[in-house]
């Protein structure tokens, strides 16, 4: 607990140290605190310039940063968050120090120079290193490293959002993975800590104003579904654009990498240039569309540019998250819809705004997959109950879709891109390439479904399972019955006991005969027994062996 109060303080000051230097250099590069709230007015350090200097910033800051992070930390280039969840899923927790100070620099400089990505992603990284140099320190086994790391970012989000709840929630949803009260606690205190570090330094109001949210009409929790779907689809398709556009910027680039981005500044900057209003994070831009400031074409004309500059900025090398973007997208698409429906019912559509912030939850949701995430950090900006409902409904169906129509998020495909998968053995592992029909052990004697608890009892106890498969007469397979479960049922009042192991019988996570062995060792772990059984998806998942501990150290043997 005392470490995670110490990395949360340390988050919050680093906070409040980067959006410092983000603000910093955006006044030096244009002239102003945030030019998006001023597009296309001239710098008043160049202004014989006029509105041409935005051609220039983004050049002169891929000057400054490029070296940087070629240099001293080449995994502070994107946008940060698949660098954790890597370092939590496959290497301990360990990330260098220098990813904290280099990534605060570069992602600075980059948003300063007008590059159109926002600074969730980069205080994610600089939060979750300086966790993990704590644990480095203090000498903390891998599972409290790891938590640390979570802390680092539950703070850096926290602190810089004012979003406290959001940043506990991100951080187990997408850092660690799991729900546990040991994680929950730890997160809660970091969070909390740089929360009060940051509110003593931003004051205590959330980083956005948006309108007030009233559900005017039952009719509209149908429009709120129906763009539910549509932001998901929304979510997915800018997730795919900026990975094509990283492999156009990858496929044409041939110089040295130290010089992408500046050169790459340059495209950047005629999409400034043309749209000055993706300048930076765009805040002001979003605030503006939420209430109601843009026409549906001029909106959609934003969408469909903020997509493009801020996957340009990321495929030239640039430094920032996609979180904010993601927002941003939500919102134009929001607001278009709420404008569009509210023209075809007025009567019953309701206020434009209320599609916005909508929009944003649930294209986040359709990019990220993150629904906990995505409903508390919505909540949290508007402090309006009335939003939870439609809210919910709406990032649930965004999630669902994007689940039943892609496999990766936008941060997972980034490092599948790369041959990495997080739920697979790590590469060079002993364990994960063979597959669980090859070291499967044979499978125990089942127990019927009617078998009567008392037997059933002596049964497991002479096993050495723990556990023992469930099926029917015919042969079907039921389930699972463990020592415990039947322990218990034993233990309770003669009325309340079940007479046979039927209604005690649960499937456990599938594994199946072609499953890899690193894959299925997740499902061993959260068995409640020593093993689990093994189904052969080729003929109907009949029941034809048993994955153990002990035969998934036989394999790690026999290859070594």
């Amino acid at each position: 607990m005392a470490l995670a109060v110490v990395v949360g303080a340390g988050a919050g000051v680093g906070s409040v140290v980067f959006r410092w230097c983000i603000k910093t250099f955006t006044r030096l590069l244009s002239g102003h605190d945030d030019y998006s709230a001023s597009p296309g007015a001239s710098n008043p350090h160049v202004p014989w310039l006029g509105p041409y200097f935005v051609l220039l910033a983004p050049v002169i800051g891929g000057l400054l940063y490029g070296p940087l992070v070629n240099r001293f930390a080449k995994e502070a280039r994107g946008h940060g968050v698949p660098e954790v969840m890597l370092a939590v899923a496959q290497r301990g927790g360990q990330i260098s120090p220098k990813v904290a100070v280099v990534k605060t620099l570069a992602s600075a400089l980059c948003i300063g120079s007008g590059g159109s990505v926002g600074r969730e992603g980069p205080i994610v990284q600089i939060g979750s290193a300086l966790g993990s140099t704590l644990g480095r320190v203090t000498k903390a086994a891998e599972g409290r490293t790891k938590l640390l790391v979570a802390c680092g970012a539950a703070g850096g989000i926290a602190a810089t959002f004012n979003a406290p709840l959001a940043g506990v929630f991100f951080a187990m949803e997408l850092i660690l993975g799991t729900f546990s009260a040991e994680a929950f606690g730890a997160t809660v205190l970091a969070s909390v800590t740089a929360s009060i570090i940051g509110r003593a330094s931003f004051g205590d109001v959330a980083f956005l104003t948006l309108p007030a949210f009233h559900v005017d009409h039952l009719a509209q929790y149908a429009f709120f579904a129906l763009l539910g779907i549509v932001a998901a689809l929304v979510g997915m398709g800018f997730t795919r654009f900026l990975y094509l556009i990283e492999d156009a910027c990858d496929w044409l680039w041939r110089g040295p990498e130290w010089l992408r981005p500046a050169v790459g500044g340059g495209l950047l900057g005629l999409v400034l240039l043309a749209l000055p209003e993706m300048y930076g994070v765009g805040y002001p831009v979003l605030e503006k569309a939420t209430g109601g400031g843009y026409a549906v074409g001029f909106l959609l004309l934003l969408l469909a540019g903020k997509m493009l500059a801020t996957s340009l900025t990321i495929g030239i090398g640039g430094s920032g998250g996609v979180f904010a973007p993601s927002l941003f997208i939500g919102a134009m698409l929001g607001s278009a819809y709420g404008i569009g429906v509210h023209h075809l019912l007025p009567g019953t559509a309701g206020a434009a705004g209320a599609y916005a912030l909508i929009g944003m939850g649930a294209t986040f949701a359709g990019a990220a997959r993150a629904p906990i995430t995505a409903v508390v950090i919505l909540f949290e900006l508007t402090g309006e109950y009335s939003i939870i409902l439609p809210l919910m409904l709406a990032i649930v169906l965004a999630t669902a879709t994007s689940h039943l129509l892609s496999r990766d998020t936008i941060y997972t495909l980034k490092l599948r891109r790369r041959g990495i998968d997080l739920e697979g053995p790590v590469p060079g592992a002993v364990i994960g390439t063979q597959h669980v029909g090859a070291v499967m052990e044979p499978l125990p004697s089942p127990l019927r479904a009617t078998t009567a608890l008392a037997d059933a009892a002596d049964l497991l106890s002479l096993s050495g399972h723990g556990a023992l498969p469930v099926v029917t007469d015919t042969g079907e397979y039921v389930g699972v019955v463990t020592a415990q479960a039947v322990a218990e049922a034993l233990a309770e009042q003669p009325e309340a006991t079940p007479r046979t192991v039927e209604p005690l019988a649960a499937p456990p996570t599938a594994v199946t005969t072609e499953q890899p062995l690193a894959q299925a060792l997740h499902a061993l772990m959260s068995a409640a027994g020593t093993g689990v059984p093994v189904l052969d998806s080729e003929r109907g998942g009949k029941l034809v062996g048993w994955l153990s501990h002990q035969s998934a150290l036989r394999a790690v043997h026999a290859t070594t």
